[in-house]
């Protein structure tokens, strides 16, 4: 048996679990609170402190000690995986915190988008594949892609940050300043307004298209046709496998699923008619736990 725990670090709960790498099996899971914007003793961050509990808790309960360590959790992470490099406005102690030392046990940290798409290639949707794109749909779009069987970080770790590609170079900036983002025409951020303030959210949005509302079909189908064009694009980029869909908008995928595909038969390249395959994740939230503990193991093999 090779124990292994994988820890995702989120803005109000954090997830662990404990996995027998060698076979996949769970052996144990939690949450705790990620208590952000506390204190601990000595001055760390709180979220810290909840997590070396929650690390114990699932030692103990398993009656194993875990050789090694995954965290995912937002932001950049270091070239080395030890640390989370650049995330700023969130998680006050996260940057530049070193987790291996933090929690006595070598490991890696990478980021939660980067960490959900390998959970997903180890134990989820994408089991298997070596050519996948992967977009989280939530309140932004985020995203990871593995090429040839490896999870592309980029330069800085930015790479896979997705919704952040132009699809209208005349609209707003986003966030990040890009121009008619992916992120702005489907994240559910912008639903408000893309809706001239009569839906508040994706979910709300889509009800009324489930209740057959035109205003709403059409508002929904437009998210759909922008999903379909950002989709279309990534595949020329990357010539994927498959593209697999997560995050809380994928829980609408019986809203999605028709319109997206009847979109991508328009937009998309297939030579020698070849469709790639459009999928929803399946590990859910728990997806960066998966993740984090695959990567923490196979890390000791390659460069970081």
């Amino acid at each position: 048996m090779t124990p292994i725990i994988g820890i995702d670090l989120g803005g109000t709960r954090i997830k662990g679990a404990l996995f027998d790498v060698e076979t996949g099996r769970l052996l144990d899971s939690d949450t705790v609170p990620t208590r952000d914007g506390e204190t601990a003793v000595g001055d760390e961050p709180a979220f810290l402190e909840e997590a070396r509990g929650l690390v114990e808790s699932l030692e103990k309960a398993a009656g194993l000690q875990a050789l090694r360590i995954g965290v995912s959790a937002p932001g950049l992470a270091t070239r080395d995986a030890t640390a989370i490099d650049y995330m700023p406005g969130r998680l006050e102690g996260l940057q530049g915190l070193n987790w291996a030392e933090a929690l006595d046990r070598p490991g890696a940290v990478l980021n939660d988008a980067h960490a959900a798409l390998m959970g997903e290639i180890w134990q989820g949707s994408a089991r298997g594949l070596n050519d996948v794109v992967f977009l989280t749909l939530g309140t932004g779009v985020g995203g990871a892609v593995v090429s040839d069987g490896h999870l592309l970080r980029g330069h800085l770790g930015r790479a896979g940050h997705l919704g952040h590609v132009a699809l209208d170079f005349r609209a707003e900036g986003d966030i990040c300043g890009t121009p008619g983002s992916l992120e702005d025409l489907v994240g559910n951020h912008t639903v408000a307004a893309r809706s001239a303030g009569r839906y508040g959210s994706t979910q709300e949005l889509v009800e009324a298209v489930k209740n057959r509302d035109p205003d709403a079909t059409e508002i929904w189908e437009e998210s759909m046709r922008a999903l379909a064009a950002g989709i279309a694009s990534l595949i020329n980029a990357f010539d994927p496998e498959a593209v697999l869909i997560g995050g809380g908008i994928s829980d609408a995928w019986e809203s999605m699923e028709a319109p997206l595909r009847r979109w991508m038969d328009r937009f998309e390249w297939r030579p020698g008619g070849f469709r790639v395959d459009i999928r929803r994740a399946s590990l859910g939230a728990w997806a960066g736990v998966y993740g984090a503990a695959w990567f923490a193991w196979h890390k000791k093999d390659r460069a970081a």
